[in-house]
């Protein structure tokens, strides 16, 4: 599975990184292992997910975290996760 995770403010994208993960761990290990490791490659906190992002990335494989998911204080205006690449035989989060 291929991740694309991206920082926004004001609409304009400010940094961006991909990761693959090619294991053989589920999807939602999968999910929850590229959100960690692309948050650590653009140096911010983990978001928490919340009702709305399961809701969102179940039914499009895509949400947003805005402020409300982070404790800490974010300076920009939403962090963007989305699957661009799917297993063949991946089950869903």
């Amino acid at each position: 599975m291929r991740f694309w995770t991206k920082i926004f403010r004001e609409n304009h994208l400010l940094r961006d990184t991909t990761f693959e993960d090619t294991g053989t761990d589920s999807r939602t290990l999968k999910v929850f292992r590229a959100l960690e490791e692309s948050c650590r490659a653009l140096d911010l906190p983990v978001p928490i997910w919340l009702k709305n992002n399961v809701k969102d990335f179940q039914r499009v494989a895509k949400t947003r975290f805005r402020q409300d998911s982070f404790i800490e204080s974010i300076d920009f205006d939403y962090l963007e996760f989305q699957v661009i690449e799917e297993d063949k035989d991946a089950g869903f989060l």
